[in-house]
Formats: C-alpha cells, sequence, structure tokens
C-alpha cells in the first residue's frame, strides 16, 4: 500500500469513527423515545438498570457515510447496503417488540439470497492446492454463513463492550489478510467498519450508557460474513476456508455449542440461556471487564494465527510456514494454560487473573484463618485450665489483687 493509500484510508476510518460517535447520543436520546429500552427481567441479562438499545444504527450510520464518500460501488458494496438497511430495519423492530427467533432468521436468509443476487457466492475452497467447486451448493453453502455468521455475533452481544469490541479485532485480522493478499477493495470497506465501530465503542464499554442491540449485531454479523466472502474464502492458499474460521472461531465455537448444548436438552437453536462463554465466566467470578478482555485475547489470538498463515502461504516460505505451526502451537499452549488458571478458585486467585475479587477473597480468607487461630488458642487454654485446676486459682487470686 503507498502512503497516499494509507492516508485515504486512515481518512475514511475518522470519518466513520467520527460520524458514529457523534450520531451516538441522538440514536440514545431515539431509542428512549420509542420505547427501545433493555430491561433486565432475568438471570441471563448481565446489567442491573434499564439500558436504551440500538446503537448498531450508529454504527450502520458511520459505515454507510464512510463508504458512500470514501469507496467506489460495487457488487460487495451494494450487497452490503442492501441487505444491511433491511437488517437494521429488523433490528429495530426487534429492539422494540422482540420479534420471534423464527421471523428474524426468515429475514436473514432472505438478505442472504439479496447478497448472493449480487454475486456474493462461496463457489469454492482451495483444499492443499486442489480446487473444490460447490458447483449446486454454493449458493446453500453461502446462505448458511451468512445467516450463521450474523446469528453468532448477535448471540456473543451479551456483556458491555463484548460483540462491539470482537467485532473490531475480527476486522482488524480481515484487514490484515487483504492488504495481505493485495485486497485494497475490502481492505478499505473493513478500515470503515472498525472506524464505525469504534466511534460507537466509548459508549458501549462498561459501564454500558448503550447496547448495540440485534441492530448492531445483526448489521455487523452480515457485513463481516460478506466481506470473509469476497476476501477471505477466495484466497488463493494452501487452506484458504481456514483463515476466517480462525477469525470467527469464537463467535463460531460459541455458537455451536450454544446450538449443541439446546438440543441436547430438548430445547429450541433459538430458546436464549445462560451458558455462553460470557455466562461462564462471569459465573466463575470474573468481573464484566476481566471477562470481556480475556474474551477479546482469545479472539485476538485466533486472528493472529490467521494473519501469520496467510502471510507465510503469499510469502511461499518454508521458513514462515514453520513459523506459523510455531505460532499455532503457542496459542494452544497459551489458551491451554489459561484454562488451567481458570479452572479453579484457588488457582485463579493465585494466577491474577480475577484481580478485584481476589484481593477481597485474600482479605476474607486471611480473617478467616485468623478467627480460626484464635478459636485454637481458646481451646488450648480450656484444656489447659481443665488439666490444672490450680492454675486457674493461681489465675483468679492474681486477678483480684489487681
Amino acid at each position: 500500500m503507498t502512503l497516499t493509500g494509507f492516508i485515504f484510508g486512515l481518512v475514511a476510518f475518522a470519518c466513520a469513527a467520527l460520524v458514529a460517535y457523534t450520531v451516538t447520543p441522538p440514536v440514545r436520546l431515539l431509542a428512549f423515545r420509542i420505547g427501545a429500552i433493555d430491561i433486565p427481567t432475568d438471570e441471563r441479562r448481565m446489567h442491573k438498570k434499564p439500558t436504551p438499545r440500538i446503537g448498531g444504527l450508529a454504527i450502520f450510520a458511520g459505515f454507510m457515510v464512510g463508504t458512500l464518500v470514501f469507496c467506489e460501488p460495487t457488487s460487495e458494496l451494494y450487497a452490503i447496503w442492501t441487505g444491511g438497511a433491511i437488517l437494521v430495519c429488523l433490528g429495530i423492530l426487534d429492539d422494540i417488540f422482540r420479534l420471534s427467533a423464527w421471523l428474524k432468521l426468515l429475514v436473514q436468509l432472505f438478505v442472504a439470497g439479496i447478497a448472493v443476487s449480487f454475486g456474493i457466492v462461496i463457489d469454492h475452497i482451495t483444499l492443499f492446492g486442489a480446487y473444490i467447486d460447490f458447483g449446486y451448493f454454493a449458493i446453500p453453502i453461502t446462505i448458511f454463513w451468512i445467516a450463521g455468521l450474523s446469528n453468532a455475533i448477535n448471540l456473543i452481544d451479551g456483556l458491555d463492550g463484548l460483540a462491539c469490541g470482537v467485532s473490531v479485532i475480527t476486522s482488524v485480522s480481515i484487514f490484515l489478510v487483504t492488504l495481505i493478499a493485495g485486497d485494497t477493495t475490502s481492505a478499505l470497506i473493513t478500515a470503515i467498519l472498525i472506524g464505525a465501530c469504534s466511534g460507537f465503542f466509548p459508549y458501549n464499554m462498561n459501564p454500558a450508557r448503550i447496547f448495540m442491540g440485534d441492530t448492531g449485531a445483526l448489521f455487523l454479523g452480515y457485513t463481516l460474513s460478506i466481506i470473509s466472502v469476497q476476501g477471505l474464502f477466495k484466497l488463493h492458499t494452501v487452506l484458504a476456508f481456514l483463515v476466517p474460521l480462525s477469525i470467527f472461531a469464537l463467535p463460531i465455537f460459541d455458537t455451536l455449542i450454544a446450538i449443541v448444548r439446546r438440543l441436547a436438552h430438548g430445547q429450541s437453536p433459538f430458546h436464549p440461556d445462560r451458558g455462553h462463554f460470557h455466562h461462564k465466566l462471569v459465573d466463575m467470578g470474573f468481573t464484566h471487564k476481566e471477562a470481556v478482555r480475556m474474551l477479546y485475547a482469545i479472539s485476538s489470538l485466533a486472528g493472529l494465527v490467521a494473519v501469520v498463515y496467510t502471510d507465510a502461504m503469499f510469502q511461499e516460505s518454508s521458513a514462515k510456514v514453520w513459523k506459523t505451526i510455531a505460532v499455532l502451537l503457542v496459542v494452544g499452549v497459551i489458551i491451554i494454560l489459561n484454562y488451567i488458571c481458570m479452572k479453579k478458585p484457588s488457582t485463579r486467585l493465585l494466577s491474577g487473573l480475577v484481580e478485584h475479587i481476589s484481593e477481597i477473597k485474600l482479605e476474607e480468607q486471611e480473617l478467616e484463618r485468623k478467627e480460626k487461630e484464635l478459636e485454637k488458642e481458646k481451646e488450648k487454654e480450656k484444656d489447659k485450665e481443665k488439666e490444672d485446676p490450680d492454675s486457674e486459682q493461681h489465675h483468679l487470686h492474681f486477678t483480684n489483687k489487681e
């Protein structure tokens, strides 16, 4: 990328960020006026007070202004603009009235079909250098990917700043991969999306002043899925399909585990529950901020693997391939070590992963220890008094003299 191109992309990023940042306060006011408020009515919700949603409308505004000003219209953008607008409208209605999950799925499938009509299709993958054509299965596979990823981003939107932050991290990974691949068009679109999310993010950090709601989660999932189809699945690398799977590993695995868990309990795949990764971390003793940071780190590590792998494949260097394998192994070891640290309360306290809670718990444990020691000393004194009654009389005599 030339210096001019870099500056152009930076200005596009800044434009989207400024629009999203300045539009969020009016959107928050609009949420109160139209009743788009998330009221915590069950234990699944992690916030304690009513909070406005439809914050995704600000992200959509920032993205639209950025792409209309700085991008040349392409089939990829037409698909995002059209389908994204429909999903934003759907999200606003859902954030106000709480629509049926099946109705939302039908609309998502319809919007995915719109993307396909614009030529956004996963028609093949590259497997160890072999070109595998999907043929008639290309369209259903694409629709499944777009609708699935839209829901995946929506499902991880359970803690302040989580979905927005993970979307930024995955977008940065896509941006780097597309730059390495020389796809400047997808890179510019992704930079604008990063800007739009970054502008909204200050309002969404814990404690959140506004949620992105389904309005933002569905739009982000849809947009990221379109960019991934155009910029990731069509990479000419040995295992191209591993790049998007690695970048979106966190939301994909969280969604798959949620579906299996719900079906195993005889529930609908759309039945809401408190079993997502972020719920588990909070239940283990992490604060909201600590749980979000942990999931950010996992998402970043998965994105790093994708970027390093893409760089190795395009450089066609055996040394870089081995470096990629080394990075993958290191990431695996880091995740396993952190899992060991998080598994038990005692190891979490010693590791410092639950920094704020650990101090309180350590103080409580110290007080308990001192109380037990005092009780033991009292018991010993009682035992001595029973064994030596003369000493007790001597003690009483000495006390009376005083």
